[in-house]
C-alpha cells in the first residue's frame, strides 16, 4: 500500500522530470513507517533518491520523496528565501509570485499556483499527470519502484 501510494504521488520524482514530491500517508505510522522508509532508502539511494518523514502525527505522516542532488543544484540558483514550493521542483518565479501576492491573482493552477510562464506551467502539469497515469498503470502490473526509479 505504502509503495502504490508512492508511485502515485511521486512519479515525477521517481521519473528524474521533478526535484521532490511529499506526500501525507495515513496507512502507516510511528515504527512502521521508520522501518518502510529505512528499507526503501536502501533500495533507491542508488537510484538517486532519498526518502525522510518531513513530520508525525497519531493518524498520519508527511513524506518527502527527492532527488538530493537535483535539489542542491536546485537551491543554488536562487537568491530569495526559500519557500516549500523549491523543494518540490517549482518554477522559482512562481514561488517568489506566490510569497510577493499572498497565494492571490496566479494566471493559472495545477500542481502549483502559476505566476510565470503560465505555457510552461501547463506544459510541466501534463507531462507530470501523464508520467503519473503510465507509472501507476506499471506499478500496478507488477513494475517495482527500482525499476519505475531512474537513476541520477
Amino acid at each position: 500500500m505504502f509503495e502504490e501510494m508512492m508511485v502515485r504521488n511521486c512519479a515525477p520524482t521517481l521519473a528524474g522530470i521533478k526535484v521532490g514530491s511529499l506526500f501525507n500517508c495515513k496507512c502507516l505510522c510511528g515504527r512502521d513507517v521508520i522501518n518502510v522508509i529505512r528499507n526503501l532508502n536502501k533500495r533507491l539511494l542508488p537510484h538517486g533518491i532519498r526518502v525522510i518523514p518531513m513530520s508525525f502525527s497519531d493518524s498520519a505522516t508527511l513524506i518527502y520523496v527527492y532527488r538530493p542532488e537535483k535539489l542542491n543544484s536546485y537551491l543554488s540558483q536562487d537568491v530569495f528565501p526559500h519557500e516549500i514550493g523549491l523543494f518540490l521542483g517549482y518554477p522559482a518565479e512562481d514561488v517568489k509570485g506566490f510569497m510577493e501576492h499572498h497565494a492571490k491573482g496566479c494566471k493559472c493552477t495545477g500542481c502549483w499556483k502559476v505566476y510565470g510562464d503560465e505555457k510552461a506551467a501547463q506544459e510541466l502539469f501534463d507531462k507530470y499527470r501523464k508520467c503519473t497515469e503510465i507509472y501507476c498503470r506499471l506499478y500496478g502490473r507488477g513494475s517495482s519502484l527500482e525499476k519505475l526509479t531512474m537513476t541520477a
